[in-house]
């Protein structure tokens, strides 16, 4: 398998450094917008960070949820902003403590990189990244965390970031989202009302978690080190650079803005879709 982080170059966007940030579909009508362009250069990588502001990301799986009407206006009571995502499966908490940031690769046709191998990617980047604290990151399930999978990365047991892919032709977006500071104790509780909220103690066919708060922390509290959400961002990309990686600023193109554009009328239409439909609360 091609080794994706050593002697490659990397687009850079970083999307907090445009303003305003007011929208949060426009994160991920970027994200899609920018693996289209990675099929379409064939092997272009890039890199994605984008900024966080007090929202809850919900998953497609929550769609499902019996009264999700409910939830979110419980959501929008506590002033958070609401948006269902076009990747993952569950609810994830956005604010100014946690880092959000994608690996974009072109996926070539003699080496189709799978699920796992995706997966893989992010995880050795999180590991090397801070592998001086000589602090183990462990990949498995923490299933009483809110969006648990597979691919939940740990220290001592509690859950620090979470890993979501989503897929075009010839084209992968490896997401992660990091919890670096902040009330992480309050975002699981509020994480955790929501399905309280959107259950209403009823029995469904999918499964939702019970999420336990405690079973996650900040990765400045794991690694016993004040860090804040640049910090983590200027390691990710110094260990890049330390991996003889070219990191380029990207250039929004007019291919790139058109392809964002249509990205963000598909979102757009898909949330408007969902929240019409739950008016009923």
């Amino acid at each position: 398998m091609t080794n994706y982080l050593e002697n490659k170059t990397y687009l850079v966007y970083d999307r907090s450094k445009i303003k305003p940030q007011s929208d949060p579909l426009s994160h991920f009508a970027l994200d899609d917008a920018l693996i289209r362009q990675a099929n379409t250069e064939g092997t272009q990588l890039l890199l994605h960070f984008w900024p966080t502001e007090e929202m809850v990301i919900l998953g497609m799986m929550d769609s499902k949820l019996p009264y999700l009407g409910k939830g979110i206006q419980y959501l929008q009571n506590q002033q958070y902003k609401v948006v269902m995502r076009n990747s993952g499966g569950l609810a994830v908490m956005a604010n100014q403590g946690i880092l959000n940031f994608s690996l974009i690769l072109p996926e070539v046709s003699e080496e189709k990189l799978t699920i796992h191998e995706g997966y893989e990617i992010m995880l050795d980047l999180i590991q090397g990244t801070f592998a001086s604290f000589n602090k183990e990151v462990k990949a498995f399930e923490i299933s009483d965390s809110y969006c648990p999978g597979e691919f939940d990365l740990s220290i001592d047991g509690k859950k620090f970031a979470g890993i979501a892919q989503r897929r075009f032709k010839k084209g992968i977006s490896i997401m992660i989202y990091l919890s670096v500071e902040g009330n992480q104790s309050l975002r699981g509780e509020t994480i955790r009302s929501f399905y309280e909220h959107s259950l209403q103690g009823e029995k469904t066919r999918w499964h939702f978690p019970e999420v336990n708060p405690s079973s996650m922390a900040n990765l400045s509290d794991l690694l016993e080190t004040p860090l804040t959400v640049q910090d983590v961002q200027n390691r990710i990309t110094d260990t890049l650079k330390n991996n003889n990686n070219q990191l380029v600023e990207g250039a929004y193109s007019p291919e790139l803005l058109a392809e964002y554009q249509v990205a963000y009328d598909k979102m757009k239409k898909r949330n408007q879709q969902i929240f019409e439909n739950i008016q009923e609360v």
